[in-house]
């Protein structure tokens, strides 16, 4: 039997050597005999694609390895050459011990300093868009204020080559809450935290005008840079929605000649804010695209850059991991604090962390959201973490940092931009289709046939890392070179199907009278 077995390696990727399961490169068939070592073992039932392959017997109850880290309890015997999946591999309670600040960190070496071309903003920021953002302070305006941008769309905007755009801000909300609520303040955050930044050139802020979040409550102090134009309309103040269209078209044009008078130029690397998210992950996920995202995050951080990876509910069961490359015990302890948060959420709307992976998630391969969260985290390389931050709380620290947002990708996404996050990095393995005006985001696939499926929305494909053609540092560097080319101006596939209007979606807890 073992001569004609294939080497285990030929079919599937062991990430540890003391593994408990492999990953398969490719759909693998009943009956197909492999070894490991001294080990022989047959599929016995079909394995697809990023689905995981038992390599040793596993009794019920026993703990199953994966990235060398617990992913999960067996809740039936396993025998080797099993496909290992939901059927057979439950959460289980896996206890976690906490260390803070105990990890080696050894960043990439940077012998120089990289650059991009961007727009440098009043008090030193460097945005990588040149946009005009129109800020709706209430869901009554939305309506009002799509009708303004969508004047500026198309042919209109090629006599002003160095603005990208009118994007309109809309939002479900804004009335109905208390102001001074955690929801309240929390949409006041992510607005203000869009109008102030720095990609966001010149604002134009619509309000209907009995709101219980007024528009003066967005600009009263906003920490926008000096240079940011600003203008306001309030609804029932112009005489209603038509009359109010007209005064935001000729305020929106007089702003867009004003901004096309900047350029771009040459500033560091050092100036970027990177947000990192994922989503429609699959079993590739924490072996290609995310770890060379992280290698490319280290990168940044090399260059005195700023990292933010977010989705707390997916670094559930690995922020063990994180606390351990903590600056100091405040900062750790920061996270689990949040953790403990989600907990207390979850369980009051009637659920539970682990009720992740998604169904597209559990269909590409991943099983348990301790699978899941040990890819995840990949995203954030293996520098030291120097901040935690509440959601839309802006990002001021160097380094790597972590954002506090739920794992839905619009809503994640809305809160690293509300952040300042000035370029996300996002990756994929069943294909997202996200785009986050007015930030650029870069889609990075997780595999090769997805990327070819889905080339029109992917701009990378790391996928060459599992069939060996290509490594998690040479990808890692392809990303930084196509983060800084896109920092610069270059279109990325979301940008050029127009998309991240809709993607604009703040987080929304709290009641709602």
């Amino acid at each position: 039997m073992s001569d004609k077995a294939a080497p285990l390696a030929e079919h599937a990727l062991l990430l540890s050597p003391d593994d408990d399961v492999a990953v398969a490169l490719r759909d693998l068939p009943p009956g197909l005999r492999l070894r490991h070592g001294t080990v022989s073992m047959t599929v016995t039932a079909a394995i697809p694609q990023g689905h995981k392959l038992a390599v040793r017997a596993l009794p019920a109850g026993s703990a199953v390895h994966k990235y060398g880290q617990v992913i999960g309890l067996t809740s039936s015997d396993v025998r080797p050459g099993d496909h290992v999946h939901g059927h057979n591999l439950a959460m289980g309670t896996v206890e976690q011990t906490y260390e803070f600040g105990t990890a080696r960190v050894q960043l990439p070496v940077a012998p120089l300093t990289r650059t991009f071309e961007g727009f440098v903003r009043a008090g030193g920021a460097a945005a990588t868009r040149n946009y005009v953002g129109i800020v709706t302070s209430v869901n009554c305006s939305a309506s009002t204020a799509r009708m303004i941008a969508d004047q500026f769309r198309g042919p209109i905007m090629d006599a002003y080559p160095n603005v990208d755009g009118v994007v309109a801000l809309t939002h479900d909300s804004g009335c109905g809450m208390v102001p001074t609520s955690e929801g309240g303040q929390l949409l006041r955050r992510t607005l203000r935290g869009y109008a102030a930044h720095p990609n966001v050139g010149a604002l134009l802020v619509v309000g209907l005008g009995c709101e219980m979040l007024a528009v003066e409550s967005l600009l009263d102090d906003l920490p926008a840079p000096a240079d940011t134009l600003v203008e306001r309309l309030v609804i029932q103040e112009q005489g209603g929605v038509r009359a109010t269209v007209r005064a935001g078209i000729t305020a929106v044009r007089n702003l867009i000649e004003q901004l096309d008078q900047r350029t771009r130029s040459t500033v560091p690397a050092s100036k970027l804010i990177l947000g990192l998210n994922c989503g429609g992950s699959d079993g590739y996920s924490g072996i290609t695209a995310n770890p060379a995202l992280g290698h490319a995050s280290d990168l940044l951080v090399a260059q005195g850059a700023t990292t933010v990876l977010a989705e707390t509910p997916e670094v559930f069961g690995a922020e063990h991991l994180l606390t351990r490359r903590a600056v100091s015990e405040e900062v750790g302890k920061r996270l689990l604090d949040r953790i403990d948060w989600w907990q207390r959420y979850v369980q009051a709307g009637g659920g539970t962390l682990d009720n992740n992976p998604s169904p597209g998630n559990k269909a590409g391969g991943l099983t348990t959201i301790l699978e899941k969260s040990l890819g995840a985290v990949a995203k954030g390389g293996t520098a030291e973490l120097t901040a935690v931050y509440e959601y839309a709380e802006r990002v001021t620290a160097s380094g790597f940092t972590f954002m506090d947002t739920p794992g839905y990708d619009p809503v994640s996404v809305t809160g690293l931009v509300a952040g300042g996050a000035t370029i996300v990095c996002f990756t994929t393995g069943r294909g997202s289709v996200l785009g986050t005006k007015p930030v650029p985001t870069i889609k990075i696939a997780t595999n090769t046939p997805m990327y070819e499926r889905m080339r029109d929305d992917m701009d990378l494909d790391a996928g060459g890392i599992a069939t060996g053609d290509a490594t998690v540092e040479g990808i890692g560097e392809r990303i930084l070179d196509e983060i800084l080319a896109v920092a610069s101006g270059r279109v990325t596939a979301s940008e050029d199907l127009d998309l991240g209007r809709d993607e604009f979606v703040p987080w929304q807890i709290g009641a709602v009278t």
